[in-house]
């Protein structure tokens, strides 16, 4: 089945590869959440499963898979010194920076803000580092997303330095999901999917507000991926936009509007699911060559690829 978005085309490849269930009990629900490139092309995803951190090749067969984390949700991947990392969320409580073979070499947790100190919730979502392969100071940024809705900034040794919370740009977040940083015009800047508002902020790499956008289409924008100009949004209600070089709408992909009305959602079953349209896109990444590969909140899990049969 092909999609179209602009000039764009790709074809839907369902059910791509499959969530480890090794004994059954070891599933609990599978969700898929995150989903990332490594720097020799293999396709890792993170999932509430046990195991949770599972890598394949190109043909979305399982070459490994390590740990166990009940509330895995965000996945970022990092390169320092030509070396790959992961930083894994987990909402309960703390993200952590691992090896592809899951040796744990940084950990941070609940940054001493006041907003906690007075009982607020902090349930974090994502996290974005500032990439010194990219010009960047190595700063470290951590979206309190399910919490209390804000976004914090560490340097590279996990010291804690300042939080941002929207007020000084288009509005205080709601849901500030997933954030990533954009170095496509050279700089670094800091994009946050503030979900609950159906808009992108994005801010310089001090945490200056420079513009938001996207309150005109945007139905619930989860994280990001940046390939050849273009941004990946996936969209929690049942759609994956595209946008430009220049944030300009190009589309979306597999619009479903009316997936998450139906009883349970995005709890489904892969019975309740339609090739085609997805139903609580949650992670999103494109390859080296311009595929897109688009992990859902689905009992069970659901990794599809999206496969360029245009020029991007």
């Amino acid at each position: 089945m092909s999609l179209r978005a602009g000039n764009l085309q790709y074809e839907w490849i369902d059910n791509w590869a499959k969530v480890v269930d090794t004994d059954n009990a070891g599933q609990i629900d599978g969700r898929t959440h995150g989903v990332q490139e490594t720097s020799k092309g293999e396709i890792v995803v993170f999932v509430e499963a046990n195991p949770s951190v599972l890598f394949f090749n190109t043909d979305g067969e399982l070459l490994r898979s390590w740990g166990h984390y009940p509330n895995a949700h965000g996945l970022t991947l990092v390169v320092e010194d030509g070396v790959d990392y992961l930083w894994l969320v987990d909402c309960d409580l703390w993200a952590i920076k691992t090896t592809l073979d899951g040796k744990v070499v940084q950990q941070i947790g609940k940054p001493a803000h006041p907003i906690y100190e007075a009982g607020g919730n902090f349930a974090p979502t994502w996290i974005a580092v500032n990439e010194e392969r990219f010009g960047g100071n190595g700063d470290i940024w951590y979206a309190d997303g399910y919490g209390s809705g804000l976004v914090h900034r560490f340097d590279k040794s996990g010291k804690y330095l300042a939080t941002i919370d929207g007020s000084t740009g288009a509005g205080h977040f709601d849901c500030p999901h997933g954030i990533a940083f954009d170095y496509r015009d050279g700089g670094s800047k800091l994009f946050v999917a503030d979900r609950g508002n159906c808009r992108i902020q994005i801010f310089d790499a001090e945490g200056k507000f420079v513009e938001s956008f996207g309150e005109n289409y945007l139905v619930a924008p989860d994280c990001f991926s940046f390939h050849g100009g273009m941004v990946l949004v996936p969209e929690l209600f049942g759609r994956v936009t595209l946008l430009d070089n220049q944030n300009q709408l190009i589309g979306s992909l597999g619009v479903n509007d009316a997936a998450k009305e139906l009883p349970n959602w995005p709890n489904l079953l892969p019975s309740e699911l339609e090739v085609g349209k997805f139903s609580s896109p949650h992670g999103g990444t494109f390859d080296h060559l311009g595929n897109i590969f688009i992990v859902e909140w689905i009992i069970g899990g659901r990794i599809t690829k999206l496969a360029k049969t245009s020029p991007t």
